[in-house]
């Protein structure tokens, strides 16, 4: 690595950004660190599921599955003995799982690991397919690791869901994990291994002709995307401390579709952006939901009025804005760096 003026630049700003999220306690409420974690966890897994479909072209839908798997892994990780023997009431816990217990972060890596091998067995079969193929194909997947996750009563208390888990998903664990991912995928996309992934987006039969092994890359991109989708679902799972079959449906990854969507496919600063704009607003959307008056106009509460809101507005995105907030631009300390000297009075020409 090339310790130039904008790597410096990056490592004082994340040094920045972890001294402040610290001490977050001292000038931030409860639900805005809510907020702040929840967008780190969003960012994530904005980041994982545009390598797969921004950077590759793979049209998957199977995200909110690995998110699954990595929440149920790292719950499984994290609490006590005792405490599962407690919450296991309709079938007692299956050993080996009875004893496991491990720190937060090693359950994290396991949630990801996990993930990424059983994305490894979905793909082998799946990626040989495309566009629409996959991603209904992908999303079979996801709907059947739902349902066995409400079936596996002795691994996963089926459809009690797991409860109590441990709230280790602070807001300085959910930064380094956020910037884990994006400087893995940033090494790996901004090099050789992310020319070859354009080079298979843009046209595969091409790249397939020049000698590169579609499938191979295909398959590592689709694996370490679900690698950082199960990272994702273990901090969130951490975040909300309780998780169920039922909040890993397609909606959770039609949200995180939107995130990518949004913000541009093709570029790591706009799945930064989009997650956090888009986080931001749904929770400010939720007045939408709740009664109001205006004036002698008393006006119910409609539940999912936001939702619907924002699918209006993913449909304004795609037919005005297709490209989303950042298109396949990325923003770099070079680009602020070059404009700041050629207007270094405020931007006057």
């Amino acid at each position: 690595m090339r310790f130039n003026t904008s790597t410096l630049l990056s490592i004082l700003v994340m040094l920045l950004g972890g001294l402040l999220l610290w001490h977050a306690d001292a000038f931030l409420g409860d639900y805005q660190i809510y907020i702040i974690k929840l967008i780190f966890i969003n960012a994530i897994l904005a980041l994982s599921l545009n390598l797969i479909y921004g950077f590759t072209g793979m049209f998957s839908l199977g995200h909110a599955g690995f998110m699954a798997i990595g929440a149920y892994v790292a719950a499984l990780c994290v609490l006590t003995p005792e405490q599962k023997e407690m919450m296991w009431i309709l079938e007692p816990i299956m050993p080996p799982f009875d004893q496991l217990f491990t720190p937060f972060w090693i359950a994290v890596l396991a949630g990801g690991l996990v993930s990424a091998v059983v994305a490894l067995f979905i793909a082998l079969p799946v990626l040989r397919l495309g566009d629409d193929y996959l991603g209904i194909a992908t999303l079979g997947f996801a709907e059947i690791i739902r349902v066995l996750l409400t079936n596996m009563t002795p691994i996963t208390n089926g459809a009690l869901g797991i409860k109590g888990i441990p709230e280790h998903a602070t807001p300085v664990t959910c930064y380094i994990w956020m910037l884990i991912t994006l400087i893995v995928l940033a090494r790996l996309l901004f090099g050789n291994f992310g020319n070859v992934l354009r080079c298979i987006r843009d046209n595969e039969i091409a790249a397939d002709v020049m000698g590169i092994n579609v499938f191979r890359y295909k398959v590592l991109s689709f694996c370490l995307g679900a690698f950082f989708a199960g990272v994702g679902g273990a901090l969130l799972g951490s975040h909300l401390s309780t998780i169920d079959p039922k909040m890993f449906n397609f909606l959770l990854t039609f949200n995180v579709l939107m995130f990518v969507v949004a913000g541009g496919l093709g570029s790591l600063t706009g799945s930064l952006l989009g997650a956090g704009i888009i986080t931001v607003l749904l929770e400010w959307l939720r007045i939408l939901e709740e009664p109001m008056t205006i004036g002698s106009l008393e006006i119910p509460g409609v539940p999912g009025m936001r939702m619907v809101v924002f699918s209006l507005a993913l449909m304004g995105i795609i037919l005005f804005r297709r490209e989303g907030i950042m298109g396949t631009r990325e923003l770099t300390w070079g680009k602020l760096v070059a404009r700041f000297r050629r207007h270094p009075e405020g931007g006057r020409a």
